[in-house]
């Protein structure tokens, strides 16, 4: 298994490059930026880049997903569910992303966004339990994601409250490995350890802790922060839907 976390102040958040080495499969997951700087890092750790997988349509950044997976020759992947005006690889519910030993079950995870993904991440070479959940902005280290970005808050947090209940049910041992951390305006009470487990959440993170949906609605729709900046126009972008209205 080879790993790599990056993270990103400009705009705040958290890139993923994971797979097998020795010139086998790789993923990137929500790259921000240069995507010459994955094509460095892929080529260092010795992978070519299969997949480059979108957690979901940002709202906070424009996404070099497309871009990417084209100068690599990667699948660009998002969820089935996806509203976008371009082709993509559109992934099921525990669909499985094949990367050598290393393979990548896709979770829908809606409420952040309606086609949000998450996805366990197992090693072969050393279990074939899960080792680790990239989580995008589903569940991040001290909270949760913002439910108002692409339908209502309220119905966002519904969603969110039903598919929290999938990461809960995962061992404690599981290592959560977000999409964002301190400063990200996706979330409120975010810590800047970018990583955790599925059980320290369980224990400590307000949000993860509640088990009555009306109450846990209440608390996501309490303090929302205000949105990023032109997030109406970030995720019309990263879909494709502004250049086809324009």
């Amino acid at each position: 298994m080879i790993l790599r976390q990056f993270l990103h102040t400009d705009p705040i958040g958290i890139s993923y490059l994971f797979g097998c080495g020795g010139k086998a499969a790789g993923a990137v997951v929500d790259p921000v930026g240069d995507i010459q700087f994955y094509l460095r890092a892929a080529e260092t750790a010795g992978m070519r880049i299969h997949f480059v997988i979108d957690t979901h349509v940002h709202a906070d950044h424009r996404s070099v997903g497309r871009a990417l997976a084209e100068a690599a020759g990667a699948a660009y992947v998002l969820s089935e569910k996806a509203d976008v005006a371009f082709p993509f690889k559109g992934v099921r519910d525990e669909e499985i992303l094949p990367l050598g030993n290393v393979v990548a079950t896709v979770l829908h995870t809606p409420g952040h966004t309606p086609e949000h993904i998450c996805l366990l991440v197992s090693d072969r070479t050393r279990a074939d339990e899960p080792w680790f959940v990239l989580t995008g902005h589903t569940l991040m280290v001290g909270d949760l994601g913002r439910t108002e970005l692409a339908v209502s808050a309220d119905e966002g947090a519904k969603d969110l409250f039903r598919s929290i209940s999938r990461l809960k049910a995962l061992p404690d041992y599981i290592e959560v490995l977000p999409g964002a951390y301190a400063g990200s305006v996706c979330g409120r009470r975010l810590s800047s350890k970018p990583w955790s487990t599925i059980g320290f959440e369980k224990r400590h993170n307000e949000a993860f802790r509640i088990e009555d949906e009306a109450e846990f609605v209440h608390f996501m729709l309490a303090e929302i922060p205000q949105p990023p900046p032109e997030a109406a126009v970030l995720r019309a972008t990263n879909s494709g839907l502004a250049a086809e209205a324009a």
